[in-house]
């Protein structure tokens, strides 16, 4: 076995000249590289600025500007604190409807103040607690 350059591993014949990359097979096998899958990171969205438009509705007949506002990618503020009972239910049923059908959220603020936020908006919490304190004035 002296001139004989195979071996036994595992019951199977291994040829010492294809292991270390000297025939034909070892030549390709040396020559190709292994790739890693490469991630593709997208970069985290820059948020957009955003003006925030402070509405005192009086009566339901209002909830046109309120929609066309939000629909324009603001956030609104509904102060609804000058409409009676029954109107003011209305109008935050028509605000829960337009923000759920253009993937908005609607948040309460105090019990009838409400704010509506866009989809691609993110209101800061910084904005939030000023909203709660009443620091935002009619901006509209």
């Amino acid at each position: 076995m002296a001139g004989n350059a195979s071996a036994t591993v595992g019951g199977s014949v291994m040829n010492a000249g294809s292991a270390n990359g000297s025939g034909p097979v070892g030549a390709t096998a040396a020559k190709l590289a292994v790739r890693e899958p490469v991630a593709v990171v997208e970069p985290a969205p820059v948020p957009q600025p955003y003006r925030i438009t402070t509405l005192h509705p009086r009566t339901y007949n209002e909830a046109r500007t309120i929609g066309e506002r939000f629909r324009d990618g603001m956030p609104v503020i509904m102060n609804l604190t000058e409409m009676d009972d029954s109107d003011a239910k209305r109008l935050v049923d028509f605000a829960a409807g337009l923000s759920f059908g253009l993937r908005g959220s609607i948040e309460r603020v105090t019990a009838k103040v409400f704010l509506l936020s866009p989809q691609n908006v993110d209101v800061t919490a910084e904005d939030k607690a000023r909203i709660r304190e009443g620091g935002f004035f009619n901006q509209s």
